[in-house]
């Protein structure tokens, strides 16, 4: 076989071997190189082709980590809600709408009305809301402390929104509701049913109920779940209480302030609260929970309890929270105050 081989080639010397050996190694280097330089062409290169299929597909070789979170049906609203600041009108609304906007409202029930949870529970509670996806997107809403999410290695955190009100009101408020209850739940008895002295009353006798120290709640309630958050008077808890509103909350409002609060959700998350505003102002929900018996404090108790540190500190976080919030909205117009703000993209080099 091989000698018939030999006998239909024909007759070349070593050097002619020599030289049809580098024609085939050249010819394999050729093509190799063609395959080379397409494979690492520019993908820009590739698009001006309009191989868009071929774009997709490189982008997904080279880049498989692109950010594709659906950031609309993957939203986590949490609004850690402080006592006697408004929450249960907001809440009910997002209730009543839930269904027609396709989302869930959830109610975070801590034992006893605990507002720290335990280190495994905070651990559970974060990876809960982070994994459970059949929720999504969603409105969590609790008396809890602030927790940063961020220290559990979650790669998305939820978006916190909260309301605050005037320390002293919401301490008035508080110290009737425990004795009279309210017009959401009359039927109610609540733990200090029966007892009738009023707040000035108790101020001018130094009871515990009216003490400032009851007022110690928005500040660790936005400091977080530190033990000296806890600490009624301390400046640390107060700092961190203003650098976690600044830095992680998305939305801060204030209680008097209820329709503008709603108005700027809409206008922000739609995917929840499209629809919020025109419930607001047309259903019963607008103001819940009222009070059914609740005397305004005189002169002189607001005095007294003005002159207290505590109420000095949790002043000082109001204000702080009304002035972000009047900053929110003033930046919502145009310096007209006629048009909404507006904002887009130009000059994108190269072309």
């Amino acid at each position: 076989m091989h000698k018939k081989l030999r006998k239909m080639l024909p007759k070349m010397r070593p050097v002619h071997w020599l030289i049809v050996a580098i024609i085939c190694i050249g010819t394999c280097y050729w093509l190799l190189g063609i395959r080379l330089e397409q494979a690492f062409k520019p993908l820009t290169k590739l698009a001006s082709r309009g191989d868009t299929q071929a774009v997709q597909i490189s982008v997904a070789r080279v880049a498989p980590t692109l950010d594709n979170f659906d950031y609309e049906e993957q939203l986590v609203v949490l609004y850690n809600r402080v006592p006697k600041t408004g929450s249960t009108s907001f809440v009910n609304i997002a209730y009543d709408l839930c269904k027609l906007n396709r989302y869930h409202v959830l109610h975070i029930n801590v034992t006893s009305n605990m507002h720290v949870l335990s280190l495994p529970n905070q651990i559970s509670f974060v990876r809960n809301v982070t994994k459970w996806h059949e929720m999504k997107p969603a409105l969590y809403h609790g008396h809890m402390a602030f927790l940063d999410f961020s220290k559990f290695q979650i790669a998305h955190k939820p978006i916190y929104i909260n309301l605050v009100r005037r320390p002293l009101d919401r301490l008035v408020s508080y110290y009737y509701f425990l004795r009279y209850g309210d017009n959401y739940r009359p039927n109610l008895v609540r733990k200090k049913a029966g007892n009738k002295i009023t707040f000035d009353e108790c101020v001018v006798q130094k009871q515990p109920d009216c003490d400032p120290r009851n007022m110690w709640l928005q500040i660790p309630f936005f400091c977080g779940h530190a033990a000296e958050c806890w600490e009624p008077g301390s400046d640390w808890a107060l700092k961190q209480a203003k650098r976690n509103l600044v830095n992680e909350y998305f939305l801060v409002g204030v209680t008097e302030q209820m329709y503008e609060f709603v108005d700027l959700l809409e206008r922000s998350l739609p995917r929840i609260f499209l629809g919020f505003r025109e419930h607001y102002q047309n259903s019963n929900k607008s103001h819940l929970r009222v009070t059914s018996s609740k005397l305004p404090p005189s002169e002189a108790t607001i005095q007294t309890i003005q002159r207290s540190k505590i109420w000095q500190m949790e002043n000082d976080l109001y204000e702080f929270a009304l002035e972000q919030f009047e900053f929110t909205k003033k930046k919502l117009m145009q310096p007209d105050n006629k048009h909404l703000q507006q904002f887009m993209y130009e000059k994108i080099r190269p072309k």
